[in-house]
């Protein structure tokens, strides 16, 4: 009788605890989040403590790879998956960073980059179809003000621009972003010392243009003549590309100073892709090379 007791008590002792680990088991998410497996530095990346730091950031890897080569001491950082190369450029602190193309891929850079480096000013950088006519590959716009060609309301008459609300203040965003004054001259006392490369035409070379003007933004690539008087005529552009206003409207919402430089690689028309092709890696040259001579302009 006494051993049919312990028998009973020992099975009764033995469901339970099987009972508790099921219970165990069903508080544990059924697909458990795992970092991803991008190396051992990125498990145990903490926040980067910087003081005074200029961010560039480019759509392109070509774009940036031109500047990141350029850094002394550098350091890289991965954060969520994405390289952030630190160090010092022409003698100023810098973090340099790709940030992939579109809207939502600059974004989530510039806000990574934001919260980890805490810059001090940040500078958008790479190509763009030129909206201005008289625009040619190889020319620089420095944007007085960017703005999403993409971002409204769209009434039977068409598209009306219009801003979303700083998710800060609750205030609604301007049409257009403009860009830091301070950054806007420093970047046209470097075009004139940067030695940008020459555009070859059937005339023989000829110098970039410069010019301060109306960069505009949206998740579309234009290569249409249709498309590019359209935003010629009712935003006044003079380029148009993919992330600029995106970024542009983070440091405004985040009051950090900024400016947006693109080179023209085509003129956003039927034949903007065989252009881009071609044109790519002067355009990419000329304004990286234009940032690089602001870095050593601002530490001078």
């Amino acid at each position: 009788m006494k051993r049919r007791i312990v028998l009973l008590l020992a099975c009764i002792a033995l469901i339970a605890a099987v009972s508790s680990c099921k219970t165990m088991r069903a508080v544990e998410p059924a697909n458990p989040v795992k970092a991803p497996a991008l190396g051992v530095e990125d498990a145990k990346v903490e926040p980067v403590k910087f003081k005074g730091v200029t961010a560039i950031l480019g759509a392109f890897r070509a774009e940036v790879t031109l500047l990141q080569d350029e850094l002394i001491d550098r350091q890289e950082h991965i954060i969520e998956g994405i390289k952030f190369a630190a160090g010092k450029l022409n003698g100023r602190d810098a973090v340099v960073v790709w940030t992939g193309v579109g809207k939502v891929n600059a974004a989530m850079t510039t806000t990574l980059l934001i919260e980890h480096f805490k810059p001090r000013e940040i500078i958008f950088t790479g190509i763009a179809g030129g909206v201005d006519p008289e625009l040619y590959p190889g020319d620089i716009v420095i944007a007085e003000k960017t703005a999403h060609h993409d971002m409204g309301t769209v009434w039977p008459e068409g598209l009306f621009f219009k801003g979303v609300k700083n998710r800060l203040t609750n205030l609604e965003n301007p049409v257009f972003f403009r860009a830091d004054e301070r950054l806007l001259k420093l970047a046209e006392r470097a075009a004139s010392k940067a030695g940008l490369m020459k555009i070859e035409t059937v005339d023989g070379p000829r110098e970039p243009k410069i010019l301060r003007g109306v960069v505009v933004t949206g998740d579309v690539f234009v290569a249409s003549e249709k498309k590019r008087r359209e935003l010629r005529k009712r935003l006044d552009a003079d380029a148009v590309e993919m992330e600029g206003a995106a970024v542009a409207q983070i440091c405004y919402q985040r009051k950090i100073p900024h400016v947006v430089i693109r080179s023209i690689s085509d003129k956003a028309d039927a034949g903007a892709v065989v252009d881009k092709q071609m044109f790519y890696i002067l355009a990419s040259q000329n304004s990286s090379s234009l940032v690089s001579e602001m870095m050593l302009l601002a530490g001078s």
